[in-house]
């Protein structure tokens, strides 16, 4: 699968998380070429931390892997979709979703 059309506009895509049985938004993080292709390769999901500026295996540390089902583009493909399985909770504050914090 040539992965570049995803790539043309930046170097990072966004890449949206969603629980499969539930349809909950899990979170929001970018992906790179790289992590990309592992994630298709590895069934998991890994990500570019732009804060750290690495690769990163969500779970490698915590034990809260995200197992992948699918992976859908947006129209025009610059946006991921992901529908993962989630172990634990998906944010780093311990929350099952990042989008706890409601504002309306």
């Amino acid at each position: 699968m040539d992965l570049e059309k995803y790539f043309i506009k930046s170097d990072l895509i966004p890449a949206i998380v969603q629980e499969k049985s539930t349809g909950e938004v899990l979170m929001l993080a970018y992906m790179n070429r790289e992590s990309l292709q592992k994630t298709l390769e590895t069934g998991y999901t890994w990500f570019w931390s732009r804060s750290r500026r690495e690769l990163w295996n969500k779970g490698a540390t915590s034990g809260h892997y995200q197992k992948v089902f699918d992976v859908f583009a947006d129209c025009d493909d610059d946006t991921l979709l992901i529908t993962v399985e989630q172990t634990g909770a998906a944010c780093h504050t311990g929350n099952h979703s990042c989008f706890f914090k409601k504002l309306l």
